[in-house]
């Protein structure tokens, strides 16, 4: 996955493409569509809420100098949701960060398992190779996955309620 650690908490049922179908043919479907969404959104807050404090709880040694790491991938993490299009489901993302540092895939290496990323000391030569809290994306989700996927699925058979309640 571009842009962020590989998990990816993805509702792509065959139900969510038939309600956005449903919406798409009711006259308000465009409201029904954003309130959909935010509602998927919402209940992928918490999650979302849980990798960013796994990302601030990371150890800095930082010097002060630039923006904080730790805040700026914290930033970038967000509740997805796409009702349409080649994608179709809800997750949790952390997107990458350009403008931090020139250090794009900060989200990305950061949670590696291995490694972690070269960087320069105080600017200057020589090179090191710094280490952040591993899995700190994954370990947010890993208890609570069921959780966030229910509370999506309420959230979608919230909206299949109502417009079987105006079918009738």
């Amino acid at each position: 996955m571009a842009g962020g650690p590989p998990f990816d908490l993805t509702v792509s049922h065959e139900g969510l493409t038939a309600l956005v179908r449903a919406i798409r043919r009711e006259e308000d479907g465009k409201l029904l569509r954003k309130e959909l969404a935010k509602n998927m959104r919402d209940a992928l807050r918490p999650g979302a809420a849980m990798a960013k404090s796994g990302i601030m709880s990371m150890p800095s040694a930082g010097t002060g100098m630039g923006p904080s790491l730790r805040a700026g991938i914290a930033k970038k993490i967000r509740p997805e949701v796409k009702l349409g299009g080649r994608w179709t489901g809800a997750r949790v993302k952390a997107f990458k960060t350009p403008g931090l540092r020139g250090f794009a895939n900060a989200p990305k290496r950061t949670n590696r398992r291995d490694g972690g990323w070269r960087t320069l000391t105080y600017g200057r030569e020589p090179w090191r190779t710094q280490v952040g809290k591993r899995q700190w994306f994954d370990e947010a989700f890993e208890n609570d996955a069921a959780l966030h996927r229910a509370a999506v699925y309420e959230a979608m058979e919230s909206m299949a309620r109502r417009l079987a309640a105006r079918g009738r």
